[in-house]
């Protein structure tokens, strides 16, 4: 009897590295495709704030040691991680703003941050690993999509923690601005503090009013 594994399964991605690596990138440059970029965002779920998209090449002799999905960072690690990252590794970062993606919705603001941040490289990518399922239309080079790519690829990792930190840190300039939310501890995104904060103050200029429940306030 035949028998396949469940959609939800965690072991559909059984075979995946404790840490990411570079065996992606690698095979790329044996086939002479190089340089290759790896590209993420960060921000998708917030109430408020933009999407931020980061894109990296990393130097094959200089790959930062502990590079991971950020989010299995804990703070000072990815701190440190930016730093290193941005002094050994080619990056660009790109941004879509609330109004952009209320505007054409969060998916395609993120893949186009993801393009714009591809673009902005100062060395021209030949091939791009994007984190997903998508690949950002409109890149000027080969893309491929990279499914839990964060914990597969060390340059979509790198961009990953450059896409997090930075976005981190424009949130909580944000929370100088805007007092009344508490961007600088919550980013934006839904916790009982900042649903509390919406409904005490009303939203402010840097809140999505596509999501829900702004959406809803806002019919």
């Amino acid at each position: 009897m035949k028998t396949r594994t469940p959609p939800d399964s965690p072991d559909l991605f059984a075979d995946l590295p404790l840490l990411p690596d570079f065996s992606i990138e690698t095979r790329a440059r044996h086939r002479g495709i190089w340089p290759v970029a790896g590209t993420d965002e960060a921000g998708r779920g917030p109430l408020a704030g933009p999407v931020v998209a980061a894109a990296v090449i990393l130097d094959p002799d200089n790959v930062p040691a502990g590079l991971n999905d950020s989010k299995k960072l804990s703070l000072k690690q990815r701190e440190i991680l930016f730093e290193a990252i941005m002094a050994a590794a080619t990056v660009s970062i790109a941004s879509s703003s609330p109004r952009h993606i209320d505007l054409v919705d969060i998916r395609k603001a993120s893949l186009d941050a993801m393009r714009r941040a591809v673009a902005g490289l100062p060395v021209r990518a030949h091939h791009v690993l994007a984190d997903g399922r998508d690949v950002p239309p409109g890149l000027s080079c080969s893309g491929e999509a990279v499914v839990k790519g964060d914990a597969r690829s060390v340059s979509i990792a790198a961009a990953s923690i450059i896409a997090k930190v930075m976005r981190d840190r424009m949130m909580a300039r944000a929370g100088l601005l805007y007092r009344d939310y508490g961007f600088e501890v919550h980013a934006g995104y839904g916790t009982e503090r900042h649903r509390g904060a919406i409904a005490s103050h009303g939203p402010c200029p840097l809140h999505r009013m596509s999501f829900r429940p702004l959406r809803v306030e806002a019919d």
